[in-house]
């Protein structure tokens, strides 16, 4: 029945979320709601949830701190900016950008939020837990320092690419740091058989940001406007931090 309540969640939020994108004639505002509807969940599965207090406090306590901080960051990142190229190039149908679009990240939000709502139900094991926030932390650490470089570099306006920090390891610190925090999300739901299960929820996410709508959508975006870019490519690691070439 919890999973009944999220998902009509998921889908209030995300409809909201369309409502307010067409008076705003900006379709890249599912960005901003992107983290939120995770939090969302998490406070929705522990509210509901007849599991121990650790594991539901725990996990929703990280769960909001990521994603409340990803939302907040794109909606400060967009204010004032152009939509996203990746919207302004669709069809500008609201039906179809509802189906295509908002739909569809609704049902992924929800299938990819799976470990966050069973590792509400049971405590995991001392290992598993110390191993499920390690990772988070780390992904934690590389999104947000990812994006603070990225943002003080765009702040420089001195053009170019950004090739130092973290960047000159990957070229998506924040994508890496992403990913990072869904698999110590997922740790922390391994309690049992059944709830190892969900490892297609990290799997997915992983999935979209090296090679979905994550990392090859941008990186083509960057080739044709930052012709020097290719070389960044040709030297530096495209997910995983390694040294550069």
């Amino acid at each position: 029945m919890i999973f009944a309540w999220t998902a009509v969640a998921v889908l209030v939020l995300i409809t909201g979320t369309f409502a307010i994108a067409v008076r705003r004639r900006r379709y890249d505002t599912i960005d901003s709601a992107w983290g939120l509807g995770f939090a969302v969940i998490a406070v929705l599965t522990c509210l509901l949830s007849p599991g121990p207090p650790l594991p539901r406090l725990l996990v929703t306590g990280l769960t909001a701190v990521w994603g409340l901080r990803l939302s907040v960051h794109i909606a400060l990142r967009n204010h004032g900016s152009g939509e996203d190229r990746r919207y302004a190039r669709m069809p500008r149908r609201p039906t179809r950008m509802f189906v295509r679009v908002y739909l569809t990240q609704a049902v992924v939000m929800w299938v990819v939020s799976l470990p966050v709502q069973v590792a509400q139900f049971a405590t995991p094991s001392p290992g598993l837990l110390i191993a499920g926030v390690a990772v988070w932390l780390l992904g934690f650490v590389f999104e947000t320092v990812g994006d603070h470089q990225l943002r003080r570099f765009r702040a420089a306006s001195t053009g170019g690419v950004l090739d130092t920090g973290l960047w000159r390891y990957t070229r998506h610190p924040n994508y890496f740091g992403d990913a990072c925090v869904w698999w110590g999300l997922y740790l922390l739901a391994c309690h049992s058989w059944l709830a190892a299960a969900t490892i297609v929820s990290p799997l997915i996410m992983t999935a979209l940001l090296a090679h979905g709508s994550g990392k090859p959508m941008l990186e083509r975006d960057l080739v044709e406007r930052r012709p020097e870019y290719a070389d960044y490519v040709r030297r530096t690691s495209g997910f995983l931090p390694l040294p550069p070439k």
